[in-house]
Protein backbone atom coordinates (compact mmCIF):
# COMPACT_ATOMS: atom_id res chain seq x y z
CA UNK A 1 0.00 0.00 0.00
CA UNK A 2 1.57 3.22 -0.44
CA UNK A 3 2.02 5.88 2.10
CA UNK A 4 0.18 8.58 2.14
CA UNK A 5 2.62 11.97 3.26
CA UNK A 6 0.74 15.33 3.70
CA UNK A 7 3.19 18.13 2.98
CA UNK A 8 1.96 21.08 4.39
CA UNK A 9 2.09 24.65 2.93
CA UNK A 10 5.44 24.01 1.71
CA UNK A 11 4.58 25.08 -1.43
CA UNK A 12 4.68 28.84 -0.05
CA UNK A 13 5.71 31.70 -1.50
CA UNK A 14 1.64 32.78 -0.81
CA UNK A 15 0.54 33.27 2.45
CA UNK A 16 -2.07 30.38 2.27
CA UNK A 17 -2.62 28.28 4.78
CA UNK A 18 -3.45 24.90 2.78
CA UNK A 19 -2.17 21.60 2.49
CA UNK A 20 -1.46 19.11 -0.04
CA UNK A 21 -1.73 15.02 -0.26
CA UNK A 22 1.12 13.14 -2.27
CA UNK A 23 1.04 8.91 -2.55
CA UNK A 24 4.37 7.83 -2.70
CA UNK A 25 5.63 4.11 -2.19
CA UNK A 26 9.20 5.39 -0.38
CA UNK A 27 9.77 7.72 2.84
CA UNK A 28 11.23 10.83 2.40
CA UNK A 29 12.40 13.65 4.83
CA UNK A 30 10.85 16.87 4.69
CA UNK A 31 12.53 19.90 4.47
CA UNK A 32 12.13 23.06 7.08
CA UNK A 33 10.84 26.36 5.32
CA UNK A 34 12.41 28.41 8.45
CA UNK A 35 12.62 31.90 6.23
CA UNK A 36 11.49 33.92 3.27
CA UNK A 37 11.44 31.97 -0.04
CA UNK A 38 13.63 28.84 1.64
CA UNK A 39 16.89 30.62 2.11
CA UNK A 40 18.83 33.75 2.96
CA UNK A 41 19.61 34.30 -1.17
CA UNK A 42 15.74 34.55 -1.44
CA UNK A 43 16.12 31.45 -4.20
CA UNK A 44 12.97 30.21 -3.34
CA UNK A 45 14.61 26.76 -4.40
CA UNK A 46 14.12 23.94 -2.99
CA UNK A 47 17.10 21.08 -3.54
CA UNK A 48 15.71 18.24 -1.97
CA UNK A 49 12.33 18.24 -3.29
CA UNK A 50 11.30 14.85 -4.73
CA UNK A 51 7.78 14.33 -4.04
CA UNK A 52 5.83 16.91 -6.34
CA UNK A 53 7.14 14.75 -9.99
CA UNK A 54 5.00 14.56 -12.61
CA UNK A 55 3.84 11.03 -11.91
CA UNK A 56 2.45 12.42 -8.27
CA UNK A 57 1.41 16.18 -9.03
CA UNK A 58 -2.32 14.64 -10.67
CA UNK A 59 -5.96 15.48 -10.46
CA UNK A 60 -6.43 12.29 -8.79
CA UNK A 61 -4.56 12.35 -5.81
CA UNK A 62 -3.15 16.00 -5.67
CA UNK A 63 -5.28 18.97 -3.93
CA UNK A 64 -6.34 20.57 -0.69
CA UNK A 65 -6.78 18.14 2.08
CA UNK A 66 -6.92 20.12 4.90
CA UNK A 67 -7.77 24.05 5.86
CA UNK A 68 -5.99 25.27 8.67
CA UNK A 69 -8.60 28.22 10.81
CA UNK A 70 -7.02 30.90 12.01
CA UNK A 71 -8.12 34.75 13.98
CA UNK A 72 -7.25 36.93 11.04
CA UNK A 73 -5.49 37.39 7.83
CA UNK A 74 -2.31 35.31 6.78
CA UNK A 75 -0.18 37.45 4.74
CA UNK A 76 3.19 36.51 6.03
CA UNK A 77 4.92 33.40 4.54
CA UNK A 78 3.63 30.08 6.48
CA UNK A 79 6.91 28.57 7.75
CA UNK A 80 7.55 24.29 8.53
CA UNK A 81 9.73 22.15 10.66
CA UNK A 82 9.81 18.45 10.40
CA UNK A 83 10.24 16.03 13.41
CA UNK A 84 10.12 18.41 16.41
CA UNK A 85 11.06 17.42 19.38
CA UNK A 86 8.08 18.36 21.74
CA UNK A 87 8.56 18.44 25.49
CA UNK A 88 6.33 15.34 27.19
CA UNK A 89 5.54 14.37 23.81
CA UNK A 90 5.73 12.72 20.50
CA UNK A 91 8.22 14.55 17.64
CA UNK A 92 5.77 16.62 15.30
CA UNK A 93 6.20 18.25 12.43
CA UNK A 94 4.71 21.88 12.69
CA UNK A 95 3.36 24.62 10.16
CA UNK A 96 3.93 28.30 12.68
CA UNK A 97 1.43 30.64 11.06
CA UNK A 98 1.41 34.60 11.95
CA UNK A 99 -1.36 36.49 11.41
CA UNK A 100 -2.71 40.22 11.30
CA UNK A 101 -4.87 39.91 14.38
CA UNK A 102 -1.29 39.49 16.19
CA UNK A 103 -1.41 35.55 16.93
CA UNK A 104 1.26 33.09 16.06
CA UNK A 105 0.26 29.49 15.81
CA UNK A 106 1.84 26.27 15.74
CA UNK A 107 -0.26 23.39 14.34
CA UNK A 108 0.39 19.86 14.03
CA UNK A 109 0.74 19.97 10.25
CA UNK A 110 0.09 16.65 9.77
CA UNK A 111 -3.21 16.49 11.94
CA UNK A 112 -4.38 20.01 11.40
CA UNK A 113 -4.66 20.73 15.67
CA UNK A 114 -3.45 23.80 17.22
CA UNK A 115 -0.20 22.74 19.46
CA UNK A 116 -0.25 25.96 20.80
CA UNK A 117 -1.36 29.42 19.79
CA UNK A 118 0.00 33.02 21.74
CA UNK A 119 -0.85 36.70 21.33
CA UNK A 120 1.79 39.33 20.54
CA UNK A 121 -0.60 42.20 22.33
CA UNK A 122 0.17 43.93 25.85
CA UNK A 123 -1.77 44.83 28.60
CA UNK A 124 -5.23 46.66 27.10
CA UNK A 125 -3.61 46.49 23.60
CA UNK A 126 -5.79 46.15 20.30
CA UNK A 127 -4.09 45.37 16.47
CA UNK A 128 -3.04 48.63 14.82
CA UNK A 129 -6.16 49.90 12.63
CA UNK A 130 -5.26 50.37 9.23
CA UNK A 131 -3.67 53.75 9.25
CA UNK A 132 -5.92 55.39 6.65
CA UNK A 133 -4.77 53.05 4.29
CA UNK A 134 -6.57 50.16 2.42
CA UNK A 135 -3.58 48.12 1.95
CA UNK A 136 -3.28 45.92 4.96
CA UNK A 137 -6.79 46.06 6.31
CA UNK A 138 -8.98 45.86 8.98
CA UNK A 139 -6.30 46.25 11.06
CA UNK A 140 -2.36 45.52 11.02
CA UNK A 141 -0.64 43.19 13.41
CA UNK A 142 1.77 40.36 12.13
CA UNK A 143 2.85 41.58 8.64
CA UNK A 144 5.88 40.55 7.48
CA UNK A 145 7.68 36.61 7.21
CA UNK A 146 9.41 35.53 10.70
CA UNK A 147 12.14 33.61 10.48
CA UNK A 148 12.99 30.45 12.87
CA UNK A 149 16.84 28.93 14.34
CA UNK A 150 16.46 25.78 15.46
CA UNK A 151 19.64 25.84 17.03
CA UNK A 152 19.15 28.80 19.20
CA UNK A 153 17.45 28.39 23.24
CA UNK A 154 16.47 24.67 24.40
CA UNK A 155 13.99 24.28 21.53
CA UNK A 156 14.64 26.78 19.15
CA UNK A 157 13.31 30.28 18.24
CA UNK A 158 10.71 31.83 15.82
CA UNK A 159 11.09 35.49 15.48
CA UNK A 160 8.69 37.66 14.83
CA UNK A 161 8.25 41.57 14.56
CA UNK A 162 4.35 42.91 15.57
CA UNK A 163 2.32 46.01 15.53
CA UNK A 164 -0.08 47.06 17.89
CA UNK A 165 -1.46 50.28 19.77
CA UNK A 166 -3.20 51.13 23.12
CA UNK A 167 -5.68 54.69 23.01
CA UNK A 168 -3.56 56.54 20.07
CA UNK A 169 -0.22 55.29 20.97
CA UNK A 170 1.30 52.77 18.25
CA UNK A 171 4.32 50.42 18.99
CA UNK A 172 6.50 47.62 17.06
CA UNK A 173 7.82 44.99 18.60
CA UNK A 174 10.54 42.49 17.61
CA UNK A 175 9.57 38.74 19.43
CA UNK A 176 11.47 35.65 20.17
CA UNK A 177 9.28 32.86 20.81
CA UNK A 178 10.10 29.42 22.01
CA UNK A 179 9.12 27.03 18.84
CA UNK A 180 7.68 23.97 21.17
CA UNK A 181 5.81 26.32 23.48
CA UNK A 182 5.79 30.05 22.30
CA UNK A 183 6.82 31.14 25.44
CA UNK A 184 8.71 34.55 24.84
CA UNK A 185 12.44 34.49 25.16
CA UNK A 186 15.51 36.15 26.12
CA UNK A 187 13.40 39.40 28.02
CA UNK A 188 11.72 39.46 25.11
CA UNK A 189 9.34 41.62 23.48
CA UNK A 190 12.06 44.10 22.58
CA UNK A 191 10.14 47.72 21.13
CA UNK A 192 11.75 48.54 18.33
CA UNK A 193 13.09 52.20 18.70
CA UNK A 194 15.86 54.06 16.63
CA UNK A 195 17.09 57.25 16.02
CA UNK A 196 19.74 58.63 12.95
CA UNK A 197 21.15 61.58 12.40
CA UNK A 198 19.45 63.47 9.45
CA UNK A 199 17.58 66.47 8.57
CA UNK A 200 15.47 64.59 6.48
CA UNK A 201 11.62 64.05 6.83
CA UNK A 202 10.01 64.26 10.14
CA UNK A 203 13.91 64.74 12.05
CA UNK A 204 14.50 67.25 14.64
CA UNK A 205 17.68 69.25 15.59
CA UNK A 206 19.21 67.22 13.14
CA UNK A 207 18.08 63.91 14.36
CA UNK A 208 15.62 61.54 12.81
CA UNK A 209 13.38 59.53 15.46
CA UNK A 210 11.41 55.98 14.48
CA UNK A 211 7.97 56.82 14.87
CA UNK A 212 6.28 53.31 15.39
CA UNK A 213 2.86 54.60 13.96
CA UNK A 214 4.57 55.36 10.22
CA UNK A 215 6.08 52.35 9.51
CA UNK A 216 5.18 49.25 8.56
CA UNK A 217 7.52 45.49 8.63
CA UNK A 218 6.64 44.11 5.53
CA UNK A 219 10.00 42.73 4.18
CA UNK A 220 10.25 39.42 5.42
CA UNK A 221 12.49 38.96 8.44
CA UNK A 222 16.61 38.14 8.11
CA UNK A 223 18.18 35.91 10.24
CA UNK A 224 21.90 36.32 9.06
CA UNK A 225 25.36 35.32 11.38
CA UNK A 226 23.67 35.99 14.52
CA UNK A 227 21.29 39.11 13.77
CA UNK A 228 18.05 39.92 12.84
CA UNK A 229 17.88 42.22 10.14
CA UNK A 230 14.50 44.31 9.47
CA UNK A 231 13.55 46.52 7.03
CA UNK A 232 10.77 49.10 6.99
CA UNK A 233 7.94 50.99 5.28
CA UNK A 234 4.94 53.00 5.36
CA UNK A 235 1.61 53.13 5.04
CA UNK A 236 0.47 54.41 1.57
CA UNK A 237 3.24 56.68 1.73
CA UNK A 238 1.48 59.18 4.61
CA UNK A 239 4.30 61.40 4.90
CA UNK A 240 6.88 61.43 6.87
CA UNK A 241 9.16 58.91 6.60
CA UNK A 242 12.08 57.75 5.31
CA UNK A 243 14.34 54.38 4.69
CA UNK A 244 15.29 52.61 7.90
CA UNK A 245 17.23 48.81 8.42
CA UNK A 246 17.72 47.84 11.88
CA UNK A 247 19.70 44.98 13.33
CA UNK A 248 19.17 43.01 16.16
CA UNK A 249 21.28 40.54 18.53
CA UNK A 250 19.42 36.80 17.89
CA UNK A 251 20.39 35.99 21.27
CA UNK A 252 19.64 39.13 23.03
CA UNK A 253 17.27 41.14 20.75
CA UNK A 254 19.58 44.36 21.57
CA UNK A 255 19.80 46.46 18.75
CA UNK A 256 23.20 46.17 17.40
CA UNK A 257 23.17 48.56 14.42
CA UNK A 258 20.73 51.14 12.45
CA UNK A 259 21.03 52.91 9.14
CA UNK A 260 18.75 55.22 7.74
CA UNK A 261 19.46 55.04 3.67
CA UNK A 262 17.39 58.97 2.95
CA UNK A 263 18.53 60.31 6.33
CA UNK A 264 18.17 64.33 4.64
CA UNK A 265 15.17 63.63 2.22
CA UNK A 266 12.42 62.16 2.66
CA UNK A 267 10.72 58.39 1.48
CA UNK A 268 13.01 55.65 0.23
CA UNK A 269 11.55 53.05 2.03
CA UNK A 270 11.43 49.02 1.66
CA UNK A 271 8.10 47.47 0.03
CA UNK A 272 9.50 44.68 -1.77
CA UNK A 273 6.11 43.31 -1.97
CA UNK A 274 6.59 41.29 1.19
CA UNK A 275 10.19 39.84 -0.03
CA UNK A 276 12.58 39.57 2.65
CA UNK A 277 16.70 41.12 2.42
CA UNK A 278 18.43 38.77 0.10
CA UNK A 279 21.87 38.32 1.04
CA UNK A 280 25.02 36.87 -0.39
CA UNK A 281 28.01 34.60 1.33
CA UNK A 282 30.27 37.36 2.19
CA UNK A 283 27.35 38.74 4.33
CA UNK A 284 25.94 41.61 2.65
CA UNK A 285 22.72 42.38 2.07
CA UNK A 286 20.65 43.42 -1.14
CA UNK A 287 16.99 45.44 -0.96
CA UNK A 288 15.33 46.96 -3.72
CA UNK A 289 14.40 50.92 -2.46
CA UNK A 290 11.15 52.49 -3.15
CA UNK A 291 10.29 56.41 -4.57
CA UNK A 292 12.14 59.05 -2.53
CA UNK A 293 14.72 60.97 -2.46
CA UNK A 294 18.03 60.37 -4.55
CA UNK A 295 20.85 63.01 -4.19
CA UNK A 296 22.30 62.96 -8.20
CA UNK A 297 25.06 64.92 -6.89
CA UNK A 298 27.67 62.31 -6.43
CA UNK A 299 30.78 62.32 -4.00
CA UNK A 300 34.12 61.13 -5.27
CA UNK A 301 33.37 58.01 -5.15
CA UNK A 302 29.84 57.96 -7.20
CA UNK A 303 27.81 57.89 -3.94
CA UNK A 304 24.91 60.45 -3.28
CA UNK A 305 26.29 63.63 -1.68
CA UNK A 306 23.92 63.45 1.41
CA UNK A 307 23.35 59.96 1.97
CA UNK A 308 19.80 59.98 -0.01
CA UNK A 309 19.57 56.50 -1.56
CA UNK A 310 15.81 56.54 -2.86
CA UNK A 311 14.60 54.66 -5.74
CA UNK A 312 18.06 52.81 -5.99
CA UNK A 313 19.08 48.64 -6.08
CA UNK A 314 21.04 48.52 -2.35
CA UNK A 315 24.29 46.81 -1.31
CA UNK A 316 24.60 47.02 2.23
CA UNK A 317 27.32 45.64 4.61
CA UNK A 318 25.95 44.06 7.79
CA UNK A 319 29.47 44.33 9.44
CA UNK A 320 29.41 48.13 9.28
CA UNK A 321 25.49 48.76 8.44
CA UNK A 322 26.39 50.94 5.36
CA UNK A 323 25.64 51.15 1.76
CA UNK A 324 28.74 49.75 0.02
CA UNK A 325 27.36 49.75 -3.48
CA UNK A 326 24.89 50.62 -5.65
CA UNK A 327 22.79 51.01 -8.83
CA UNK A 328 20.14 53.54 -10.06
CA UNK A 329 18.37 54.09 -12.87
CA UNK A 330 19.40 56.95 -15.02
CA UNK A 331 15.45 58.21 -15.01
CA UNK A 332 15.53 57.50 -11.16
CA UNK A 333 13.91 61.23 -10.01
CA UNK A 334 11.41 60.50 -12.76
CA UNK A 335 10.37 57.32 -11.47
CA UNK A 336 10.11 58.03 -8.10
CA UNK A 337 7.75 61.35 -9.07
CA UNK A 338 5.59 59.46 -11.09
CA UNK A 339 5.36 56.85 -8.37
CA UNK A 340 7.00 53.75 -10.53
CA UNK A 341 10.02 52.82 -8.48
CA UNK A 342 12.55 50.11 -8.53
CA UNK A 343 11.32 48.88 -4.92
CA UNK A 344 8.05 47.57 -5.38
CA UNK A 345 10.02 43.83 -5.75
CA UNK A 346 12.31 42.04 -3.79
CA UNK A 347 16.07 41.31 -4.90
CA UNK A 348 17.32 37.78 -5.08
CA UNK A 349 20.92 37.09 -5.36
CA UNK A 350 21.82 34.03 -7.70
CA UNK A 351 24.14 31.20 -7.38
CA UNK A 352 27.72 31.79 -8.88
CA UNK A 353 27.56 31.44 -12.68
CA UNK A 354 29.74 30.52 -15.50
CA UNK A 355 29.61 32.11 -18.82
CA UNK A 356 30.79 31.25 -21.63
CA UNK A 357 34.44 32.30 -21.31
CA UNK A 358 34.65 30.58 -18.19
CA UNK A 359 34.60 33.48 -16.04
CA UNK A 360 32.65 33.10 -12.78
CA UNK A 361 29.56 35.89 -12.67
CA UNK A 362 28.31 36.56 -9.20
CA UNK A 363 25.00 38.38 -10.13
CA UNK A 364 21.83 39.54 -8.00
CA UNK A 365 18.49 40.23 -9.58
CA UNK A 366 15.59 42.59 -9.05
CA UNK A 367 12.62 44.42 -10.61
CA UNK A 368 9.67 47.13 -9.84
CA UNK A 369 6.99 48.88 -11.51
CA UNK A 370 8.95 49.84 -14.46
CA UNK A 371 8.60 46.10 -16.14
CA UNK A 372 12.04 45.85 -16.37
CA UNK A 373 14.51 43.33 -14.85
CA UNK A 374 17.68 44.20 -13.30
CA UNK A 375 20.69 42.04 -13.23
CA UNK A 376 23.75 43.64 -11.35
CA UNK A 377 27.61 42.32 -10.79
CA UNK A 378 27.72 42.12 -7.12
CA UNK A 379 31.69 41.83 -7.46
CA UNK A 380 33.13 44.88 -5.23
CA UNK A 381 32.16 48.57 -6.49
CA UNK A 382 30.67 47.04 -9.59
CA UNK A 383 26.85 47.36 -9.51
CA UNK A 384 26.89 50.11 -11.40
CA UNK A 385 25.86 53.59 -9.60
CA UNK A 386 24.20 56.11 -11.29
CA UNK A 387 24.67 57.85 -14.47
CA UNK A 388 22.00 60.56 -15.58
CA UNK A 389 22.53 59.54 -19.34
CA UNK A 390 22.47 55.60 -19.37
CA UNK A 391 22.26 52.83 -17.04
CA UNK A 392 25.67 51.67 -17.71
CA UNK A 393 28.85 50.38 -15.51
CA UNK A 394 32.65 49.51 -15.80
CA UNK A 395 31.60 46.26 -16.86
CA UNK A 396 28.47 46.56 -18.54
CA UNK A 397 26.19 46.06 -15.66
CA UNK A 398 23.11 46.05 -15.21
CA UNK A 399 21.96 45.33 -17.90
CA UNK A 400 17.58 45.44 -18.66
Amino acid sequence: MPRIIKASALLIGMALVLAAEVRITTAVAATDVVTYHNDVARTGQNLTETLLTAATVTSSIFGKVRFFPTDGKVDAQPLYLSNVAMPGQVARNILYVATEHDTVYAFDADKATVLWQVSMLGTNETTSDGRGCSQVTPEIGITSTPVIDRSRGLHGVIYVVAMSKTASTYVQRLHALDLTTGAELFGGPKNIQATYPGSGAGSSMGTLTFDAKQYEERAGLLLLNGKIITAWTSHCDIDPYTGWIMSYDASTLAQTSVLNVTPNGSRGAFWMAGAGPAADPLGNIYLLDGNGTFDTSLDASGFPLHGDFGNAFLKVSTSSMTVVDYFATFDTVAQSNADKDLGSGGALVLPDLIDSTGQVRTLAVGAGKDAHIYIVDRSPNQMGKWSGSSNTSTRRSPAR
